[in-house]
């Protein structure tokens, strides 16, 4: 195992390469550039295109599309993320500033979809049939159909509006000392963010199950004499979560970036707001870091997928 994970972060650099050449890439194809966006429509056109073109010629922007990749390339292998062409600031230190934050809300939505997805799931599965096999079955195309913005306002409007127990949003205030004084904030968000996921989690978890209960090593379990929950929990469920540990491990990376939405909505500050805002001003080195941190994520989850895929199911080997 040893080996296979050297080998495996080994090849994470010329994959980064290979991805984040064609992120450029599909970038350089926007029409326009940062100074169109940094400078107003009206001023622009009192501007000499000289002064135009000087200002695009300080910001690296005249150079040819490939030298512009090295060089962005080059400073991240060395540490040096460059600046924000709209504010000048480090982009390293808008990452460091807004990714908590995301992941914060990341990391709660997912523990909380996991733990009732897979538990929910597994009462699906074994319950097939009744009542309350039907009524998740509902609950869980139901979440998987709405929009997440549709959970989010009427989220807001019943428990910030009507029943005024949450915040409406934000994460920080000057008065906070300890974290248990925003956790409030964090609350709707949160649950937002985890009800669709819960309801892919628990239809994955419902298959899987079923799936493994037909299999023969659980005939062989009942036939030793086995109690029925330990054929289900021990037998049954431990392989059966196998697909929903792909699923959920895969998720983490997603979720940095498709918590957009639900961060526009309760005005949390993280670092999906910054990349929409970096994506409609063109500012590439912002636009760039993020997506790279986002695809690093997601090489970082299928590696640890394949870890914990093999701890799970022992007929899955390392090569």
């Amino acid at each position: 195992m040893l080996s296979y994970a050297i080998r495996r972060m080994l090849i994470l650099i010329p994959m980064l390469i290979v991805i984040s050449f064609f992120i450029y890439s599909g970038l350089e194809l926007m029409p326009g550039d940062a100074v169109s966006y940094m400078i107003d429509p009206e001023a622009a056109a009192e501007i000499s295109p000289e002064k135009l073109d000087a200002l695009r010629d300080s910001l690296g922007l005249n150079d040819p599309f490939v030298l512009r990749y090295v060089k962005w390339f080059g400073g991240v292998l060395k540490g040096n993320f460059g600046y924000s062409l709209s504010s000048g600031v480090p982009i390293r230190d808008i990452v460091f500033d807004r990714l908590p934050a995301t992941l914060e809300l990341s990391f709660i939505a997912l523990i909380l979809s996991t733990i009732f997805g897979s538990v929910l799931g597994f009462i699906s599965a074994i319950r097939k049939g009744s009542i309350a096999d039907n009524t998740l079955t509902i609950v869980g195309m139901l979440g998987v159909s709405v929009p997440q913005f549709v959970f989010g306002l009427v989220a807001i409007l019943i428990f910030s509006l009507k029943l005024k127990w949450l915040p409406v949003g934000g994460r920080l205030m000057p008065e906070y000392v300890t974290y248990w004084d925003r956790f409030p904030h964090i609350i709707m968000p949160a649950l937002v963010l985890a009800a669709t996921m819960t309801a892919g989690v628990m239809r994955y978890s419902r298959s899987s199950m079923l799936d493994s209960m037909n299999k023969e090593y659980i005939k062989t379990a009942r036939s030793k004499g086995l109690p029925e929950w330990r054929v289900n929990l021990v037998h049954g469920f431990r392989v059966a979560l196998t697909p929903v540990i792909v699923l959920v491990g895969f998720r983490l990376p997603t979720l940095i970036g498709g918590a957009v939405v639900i961060e526009q909505i309760f005005q949390w500050p993280g670092i999906g707001n910054e990349f929409i805002t970096a994506v409609r001003g063109q500012n590439f080195p912002l636009v760039m870091m993020i997506a790279l941190f986002s695809v690093f994520a997601v090489l970082i989850a299928s590696f640890l997928v394949d870890l914990f895929t093999a701890i799970l199911d022992p007929r899955v080997k390392l090569g």
